[in-house]
């Protein structure tokens, strides 16, 4: 017998079995050995790219030839690099943000599986650089408990098919209560739009014997697994050819207004809808069952747990993550991954093979270092933490919004909070010290800034908490224990306890605080460990900006009064003496060119006292000779 069912195992081979413990327990300096397959060289159906893995038949080894394992092996060795188990596979596929699907035999799915399985080599790539080499190498963890048959028969179970905390040395115990009892799973994949459920039965109850034939005609035999309940379908979630769906990209870049997008994000909705319909149709079947199984990526496993009225519970001791890598979720996906989960894997190896295994094993394990006695160690300057991926981008969030603040920015930091708030913490979340800003919330940030708009929106929009202290000045810094000019609070000793209200540096900022505290009385302790002097209503307002107008208008009046009395009356300026024209007889002898005086009588004066002259003399002139004629 080539397979065995775990629930059904012969009970003269439960008797033989003894766990293999060597290459399962974690080993403090273990490279990566050989994982523990079959080393039967019957036929040609190997896979030397893949460790010399062997199948069953052609069309095994023909889908093995198509999975994303084998094509990701081929493009290491191609690379120079080693290939990697199947069990160290899966594990590179879970660090991705979201599973491989794909190896489909479909030719629309290609492609976008060549680009997961490239995704996840340069991913691997890039990690390998980044790694020092000379550092320590864990050990394999597979995700199999293998047990011995003498004299040549080895069982590998899967560990997840195990109750949790149950230690590695009583699997055997647990694998012979297995075989007692009915039970019942529940299957669940989705993956780019694609849904996948089962309620399936694993193993038959003491119960259900087969009773006695009565008829002639045999009846067929019950199969040991059986589906009891099973839905697929589809929704449009995932651009072609883009990879992620919808959702995560509208948080990296925003909403995208396309036609496509609200196709996707309805699609995403829907998707979700369903499977919590369907979820809580099956809602008793769920509750029977012994493993609930689910795929699904970090955003997509929420559609299962954590929400109002979930039918599986977010720490259900159920839970079960799929221990190799899975396709793309179908209904024969989900047969073959419980004909995965429910079939021991065998391999026959003398116990010669395996002590010789062991024993390569266990030399191939690096020698530790002696440590060298060093009596007197120099200091060395700490080397800089290098961070990861997922640090920098968490700092640089940091850094982005305690600039935001710092500045006053206050539209780009409510469209900034409403993408990455949750994410950093909340708004009452401590800022790291890493960032070496002195102030310990976002508010302090604001207050000690001067921003008004940006202290009102924390504290009336986002109801930060003004009740935080800010931190005291470490031993060797200077304590800025300044409240500023238009403190209407005693400044606080030095070393004593103060808060966001402390730390505004104008009267508007603190009549922000004394405002809130009028609208929400009881929203914080304002009078007490927020140190906000009194509250301020709107009539209070009017009334100080009335008594202020009063008082300005009276200095005026007292600044005016008092520069009258101080500056003497003007003296009226003298008007400039004009020289009399010489009346002529007109009768008498005129000399030509006009009177010799004329020319003597404007001699320095402007040009506009030289006009006015001339309008004076020719008036008077003109009188003259009026006075003549009316003589004559």
């Amino acid at each position: 017998m080539s397979h065995f069912h775990i629930y059904s195992l012969p009970a003269e081979l439960l008797d033989t079995l003894t766990p293999r413990n060597l290459v399962n327990e974690p080993q403090p300096r273990s490279p990566s050995p050989a994982p523990l397959v079959s080393t039967s060289t019957t036929g040609s159906r190997a896979c030397n790219v893949c460790n010399g893995t062997t199948f069953v038949d052609v069309e095994e080894q023909r889908t093995h030839f198509r999975s994303d394992w084998h094509r990701y092996n081929v493009k290491t060795r191609m690379n120079g690099g080693q290939s990697v188990s199947e069990l160290e596979f899966s594990k590179l596929v879970d660090g991705l943000e979201d599973s491989i699907s794909g190896s489909a035999s479909e030719d629309s799915d290609s492609d976008d599986s060549d680009d997961a399985v490239d995704a996840l080599f340069s991913k691997t790539k890039r990690k390998a650089r980044s790694q020092s080499p000379d550092g320590p190498a864990s050990a394999p963890q597979t995700a199999l408990a293998w047990f011995h048959s003498p004299p040549a028969t080895q069982l590998g179970v899967y560990k997840a098919l195990f109750n949790t905390g149950v230690h590695q040395s009583h699997y055997l115990s647990e694998l012979k209560s297995m075989q007692t009892g009915g039970r019942t799973w529940a299957m669940f994949m989705v993956a780019g739009g694609h849904f996948a459920g089962a309620i399936v039965r694993v193993s038959r109850g003491d119960d259900e014997e087969e009773e006695p034939q009565k008829k002639k005609k045999p009846k067929k035999p019950k199969s040991d697994t059986e589906v009891l309940k099973h839905k697929t379908f589809h929704r449009y979630t995932t651009r072609r050819k883009q990879g992620g769906s919808q959702g995560l990209n509208d948080n990296a870049k925003g909403n995208a207004k396309s036609a496509g997008a609200q196709l996707r994000r309805y699609g995403e909705q829907a998707l979700r809808d369903d499977i919590r319909n369907l979820i809580a149709d099956w809602a008793e079947e769920i509750n029977g069952c012994e493993r609930i199984w689910i795929r699904a990526s970090g955003t997509n496993r929420k559609i299962f747990i954590d929400y109002e009225g979930c039918v599986i519970e977010k720490g259900d001791g159920r839970l079960r993550t799929f221990p190799f890598p899975t396709r793309r979720p179908t209904q024969s996906e989900l047969s073959r991954c419980l004909m995965e989960l429910t079939r021991a894997k065998t391999s026959h190896l003398t116990e010669d093979a395996l002590r010789a295994q062991d024993e390569a094993y266990l030399a191939s394990l690096p020698k530790p270092k002696p440590i060298p006695v060093v009596v007197a160690p120099a200091p060395e300057k700490p080397k800089p933490i290098k961070l990861s991926k997922e640090e920098e981008i968490f700092r640089e969030k940091w850094s982005r919004l305690l600039e935001m603040v710092g500045k006053g920015r206050l539209e780009p930091l409510k469209s900034f909070w409403e993408r990455e708030g949750e994410n950093l913490g909340g708004v009452d979340a401590f800022i790291p010290e890493w960032t070496g800003e002195k102030r310990a919330t976002l508010l302090q940030v604001a207050a000690y800034a001067g921003h008004e708009d940006v202290t009102s929106w924390l504290l009336e929009t986002l109801h930060a908490d003004p009740t935080v202290d800010v931190p005291l000045a470490k031993a060797g810094e200077p304590e800025d224990n300044d409240s500023g000019d238009a403190s209407d609070s005693p400044r606080p000793p030095k070393g004593s306890r103060r808060t966001a209200y402390d730390l505004a540096r104008n009267r508007a900022v603190r009549d922000v605080f004394r405002r809130c505290a009028g609208a929400h009385p009881d929203l914080w302790d304002w009078f007490g460990a927020a140190r906000v002097p009194s509250a301020l209503s709107k009539e209070m307002e009017e009334e100080r900006d009335e008594k202020k107008k009063v008082w300005r208008k009276g200095l005026k009046d007292r600044v005016k009064e008092r520069e009258g009395k101080a500056k003497p009356a003007p003296e009226p300026e003298p008007k400039p003496v004009l020289p009399e024209p010489k009346v002529h007889n007109p009768t008498g002898p005129r000399k030509l060119g006009g009177a010799s005086g004329a020319t003597e009588g404007i001699a320095g004066l402007t040009p506009e006292m030289r006009a006015k002259v001339e309008r004076e003399r020719r008036a008077r002139a003109a009188e003259a000779r009026l006075t003549a004629l009316s003589k004559n």
